[in-house]
């Protein structure tokens, strides 16, 4: 009688053992200014002055373009959502107009982040398509 429940317990203990926080995503380190490298699929111009900068207190800010913006983020471990509040008023040539419209399009539609192992920020709709693929500035 003894021996089952000992049994039992070390069967239970070694379970409980065995469990991991492995399945819990760590948090993606946004800090810092990022090169937006496409937007909706497109890949932007190169040299374009397309960028982000993620603050420490939950600001946004960065050139989607032609023009700069402002706004707020919010980070729970992988779930993101960007929140951009206002933006100048700069005309600018069509191609660049057009690329901007596409980074403003996206930023809202952003739900989820990743980081890909060649180091690029994903920022994902909640469907999980790559809305902006984003590369560290390094100083």
């Amino acid at each position: 009688m003894i021996k089952p429940a000992i049994t039992a317990c070390l069967v239970i203990f070694g379970l409980s053992a065995c469990q991991s926080n492995s399945h819990q995503a760590e948090e993606i380190n946004l800090l810092g200014s990022w090169y937006i490298e496409s937007a909706l699929s497109e890949a932007v111009i190169n040299h374009s002055p397309a960028q982000i900068t993620f603050a420490e207190d939950g600001k946004l800010s960065g050139n989607n373009s032609c023009n700069q913006f402002f706004g707020e983020y919010q980070q729970d471990d992988t779930q993101l959502t960007l929140s951009p509040a206002g933006t100048s008023m700069m005309a600018c040539v069509e191609v660049l107009m057009k690329q901007e419209a596409r980074v403003m399009k996206a930023m809202p539609m952003v739900t989820n982040v990743a980081l890909s192992k060649s180091g690029k920020l994903l920022l994902k709709s909640e469907q999980g398509a790559n809305l902006l693929v984003l590369s560290q500035q390094q100083d």
